[in-house]
Parts: structure tokens; C-alpha cells; sequence
């Protein structure tokens, strides 16, 4: 009973510490921000927070790295196959992204450096952009070009979405980006 008891206080205490950690990156960077800050933010003494994490940095990138996981947890239980259309997994990502839309929003703002956006880029390509740009059979090179721009194009679609209180639903959105990816402007 005692380790289950540690355990849940292990969790509660993590949870505060990524709240609090959120909730300072609304205003500011996160060079910006010290492990003192988050303490009292959390309630949690400078101590408490050393047995979890090794400073602020390592804090973020274990909020980081569960979205990411969680994210690709999402996308592997959607039965995607060679048939399913960029459409709708880019919906799916979309959807994804409503639900999560607070960390989302923090975790893609101007106050992060791009390690994440990076990693969001790996994911993107691998679910949605690798498989439409092999059905275009493009060369290597170009392929490369076309993966950066439609996902970084679609990554930026989807931070002004979520700026502007996501206006359209995920399925608008997600014709949008895939049309742009498809066709250029040309496509609208």
C-alpha cells in the first residue's frame, strides 16, 4: 500500500509540476524561466523538484515527449492503411490537436525553440506526407522540398487555427491544408 500511496503522490506531484511549467510558458520563454518559478507556482519546494527532474529544460521535455507518444498512439489505433486518404489522417492530426489545443498551443508558440516543431514534423511526415508524395513518385531531392513545405505549411495553417480560437472544424481544416498540399493555391 505504501509504494501504491508513493506512487500516486510521485504522479500528483509531476502533474503539478507540468501545470505549472504550462502555465509560465503562456507569457514567457523558457529561457526565461527558473526551476524557483515553477516551484512556487507549483506549491512544491526546490528539493521536490530535483528528485523528478534534473532543471526546467528536462521538465519540458518530458511534457514533450508524452504528447509526441501520445500523439502517436492516437494515429496507430486509426486503422491507416495504403487506402486511407491524406484527408483524413490529416483530420485525425487535426482532431488530435483540438482535443490537446492548451498544450498544443503552448508547446508550438514563439516562447519554445523548434526541437518540438521538429519532432511534430517527423510524425507529420511519417503519417500523412510520406505516403502522398510517394503515390507522386517525385525524385528523392524534390521529395524532400515538398515534405518540408507542405507539413511546415500545414504546422503554421494550424497555429493561426488555434490562435484564432479554431474557427473552422477539424474537418474544414483539414481540406484546406490537404488541398493546399495537393495543389498549391492553385487548389482553392
Amino acid at each position: 500500500m505504501s509504494n501504491e500511496k508513493l506512487d500516486r503522490r510521485k504522479k500528483y506531484t509531476r502533474m503539478v509540476l507540468k501545470e505549472s511549467l504550462m502555465e509560465l510558458l503562456k507569457e514567457k520563454p523558457i529561457a526565461a524561466i527558473t526551476v524557483k518559478e515553477i516551484c512556487e507556482v507549483a506549491d512544491i519546494n526546490r528539493s521536490t523538484f530535483y528528485s523528478h527532474f534534473a532543471d526546467h529544460y528536462a521538465l519540458l521535455a518530458q511534457i514533450e515527449e508524452e504528447l509526441i507518444y501520445d500523439l502517436n498512439e492516437y494515429l496507430n489505433q486509426i486503422n491507416l492503411n495504403a487506402d486511407t486518404e491524406a484527408l483524413q489522417i490529416t483530420e485525425k492530426i487535426i482532431e488530435y490537436v483540438a482535443v490537446n489545443k492548451d498544450v498544443c498551443q503552448i508547446l508550438l508558440s514563439e516562447h519554445l525553440d523548434s526541437a518540438f516543431l521538429k519532432r511534430v514534423v517527423t510524425v507529420a511526415h511519417d503519417y500523412t506526407v510520406k505516403s502522398l508524395i510517394d503515390s507522386k513518385n517525385l525524385e528523392e531531392d524534390l521529395s524532400s522540398y515538398a515534405s518540408l513545405f507542405a507539413i511546415y505549411g500545414s504546422i503554421h495553417v494550424i497555429e493561426h487555427w488555434l490562435k484564432n480560437g479554431m474557427d473552422k472544424s477539424p474537418g474544414e481544416l483539414a481540406e484546406i491544408t490537404t488541398k493546399l498540399t495537393n495543389n498549391g493555391l492553385n487548389g482553392l
